[in-house]
C-alpha cells in the first residue's frame, strides 16, 4: 500500500506524525489527500499507455516511477539516433568529387551521388573536378633588347587531384597566378620586343606553358594545365603610334615579298617550258638535218657509178631535175627571146597574190601580147598552149 492510500484516515502513515483531527490540521489532511491521489492517478494512465498492468500490490506500485522513466529515456535516446543518422545524408553533385575528414584527417574520396557520413565524425568537402578555371596576369614587362611593352596572358587549367588542391597548397589558385606571372615576365625577359608583338608570339607560349608546369610540378598542387593563351603584346601609349607605323610598313614589305614570289611562281614554269620547247625543237632540227645529209650522201654515193659510166647525161638530167625541183614553187617566166610574143607581167597583182592566197588564179596569170594581131591572152584560161616550156603557171624553154 502507497503512503498515501487512504486508510484509516491516513492516520497511520501521514509522514509528518500529525495527530491533529481538528481545526486547521484537519483542512491540511484533506488537501494532501486530494493531491497525493491526482498523482497517483497520473501515473497509473502513463503505466498503462506504456504498457504496464493497472494494478497490483504495494512492490508494484514503487516499481513503476523508475520504470516509465527508464522507458522515457530510451525513447530519448532512440530519437536522438534517428535525428543523428538521418543528418549524415547528403549528395554529391555529378561534376564534383568529395574529400572525406574523419576527426580533421584525410580519410578518402567520395563520387557523385547519395552518400552517409557519420554527423560530427566525418566532414565532406565537395571540389568541382570538371570545370576548366581561369588565372590571367597582366602588366609592363621588360625585354631583352630593354624595351618595355605590356602583355596580357591567361591560363586555364582543371583540378584532377582534389585532395592535393586542397592539402598540398594553402591557396593553389593564387599559387598557380603567381607561378604565370613568373613564368611570363622570364620568357619575355628573354626575346626580343620584335618577336614578342610580332613573330614569335606562338614561340613564347608554347615556352611560357612548359616554364609553368616546370614551376608548379614540385608543389603538387592537383590541377593539370590545358592551355597558356597569349591574349596581347602591345608598346607603352607613348611610342604606339610610332611601333604602328614600323608593323604596317613591315606588313606591306612581306606582302610585296608575296606578290614577288607569286610573280616568280608564275612565270618560272612557263619560261622553263618554253626553253624545253626550244631545245627539243632544235634536236629535232638537228636529227632531221643530219637525216638529210645522210640521204644525200646515200644518193650521191649509188649515183656515181652512173656518173662515172656516162658523165654528160648525168650532169644533164642532175641539171634539169635540179632547176624543176627549184623553179616549181616560184612565180617566175622565163621566156625565149626569138619568139614573137610579148609577155606582160601583172606584178602589182602577183605580189598582193602572194599575200591572199584567196585571189582568182586568173587574174593573176600573166599575159601575153602577140603583136601580130594585138591581141592578148592569160594562160590557164586560153585554151591554146604556150610554147613546149610551159609548165603550170610558169613557162621554161629548154637550152637552144
Amino acid at each position: 500500500m502507497a503512503w498515501n492510500q487512504p486508510g484509516n484516515d491516513g492516520q497511520d502513515r501521514d509522514p509528518w506524525g500529525s495527530g491533529n483531527k481538528g481545526g486547521n490540521s484537519g483542512g491540511n489532511k484533506g488537501g494532501r489527500k486530494r493531491g497525493a491521489s491526482d498523482l497517483d492517478d497520473l501515473f497509473r494512465k502513463l503505466s498503462s499507455k506504456l504498457g504496464g498492468k493497472k494494478g497490483g500490490n504495494g512492490d508494484g506500485d514503487n516499481k513503476q516511477p523508475s520504470q516509465i522513466s527508464g522507458r522515457l529515456g530510451m525513447l530519448a535516446l532512440a530519437a536522438v539516433v534517428v535525428v543523428w543518422a538521418g543528418s549524415g545524408f547528403y549528395t554529391i553533385k555529378e561534376s564534383d568529387r568529395g574529400v572525406v575528414l574523419r576527426f580533421g584527417e584525410y580519410s578518402g574520396i567520395v563520387g557523385p551521388g547519395l552518400n552517409w557520413k557519420p554527423t560530427f565524425i566525418d566532414r565532406v568537402i565537395p571540389v568541382n573536378v570538371e570545370t576548366v578555371r581561369e588565372q590571367a596576369t597582366n602588366g609592363m614587362m621588360l625585354t631583352s633588347d630593354e624595351n618595355v611593352i605590356r602583355v596580357e596572358m591567361n591560363v586555364q587549367y582543371r583540378v584532377t587531384d582534389p585532395a592535393e588542391y586542397l592539402f598540398s597548397v594553402t591557396n593553389p589558385d593564387n599559387s598557380l597566378r603567381q607561378a604565370l606571372d613568373s613564368a611570363v615576365r622570364g620568357v619575355i625577359g628573354q626575346s626580343a620586343m620584335e618577336q614578342v608583338l610580332t613573330t614569335n608570339r606562338a614561340f613564347i607560349r608554347d615556352v611560357t606553358q612548359k616554364e609553368l608546369e616546370a614551376t608548379i610540378a614540385p608543389y603538387k598542387m592537383g590541377i593539370t594545365l590545358l592551355d597558356v593563351n597569349f591574349q596581347a603584346a602591345r608598346p607603352p601609349e607613348d611610342v604606339k603610334a610610332a611601333f604602328d607605323d614600323v608593323i604596317a610598313a613591315r606588313e606591306e614589305e612581306q606582302k610585296t615579298i608575296r606578290e614577288a614570289h607569286a610573280y616568280r611562281n608564275e612565270v618560272l614554269p612557263m619560261a622553263k617550258g618554253n626553253a624545253q620547247k626550244l631545245i627539243e625543237e632544235a634536236e629535232a632540227y638537228k636529227a632531221s638535218v643530219v637525216f638529210k645529209a645522210e640521204g644525200e650522201v646515200a644518193s650521191f654515193a649509188k649515183m656515181l657509178p652512173e656518173y662515172r659510166a656516162a658523165p654528160e647525161i648525168t650532169r644533164e638530167r642532175l641539171y634539169i631535175d635540179t632547176m624543176e625541183r627549184v623553179l616549181s614553187n616560184t612565180r617566175k617566166i622565163i621566156a625565149n627571146d626569138k619568139s614573137n610574143s610579148m609577155l606582160v607581167l601583172p606584178l602589182d597583182q602577183l605580189m598582193r597574190g602572194s599575200d591572199n592566197s584567196v585571189a582568182p588564179k586568173s587574174s593573176l596569170a600573166p599575159k601575153v601580147m602577140n603583136p601580130n594581131t594585138n591581141s592578148s591572152s592569160s594562160y590557164g584560161s586560153a585554151p591554146a598552149q604556150p610554147s613546149s616550156g610551159v609548165r603550170g603557171d610558169a613557162v621554161r624553154v629548154g637550152r637552144q
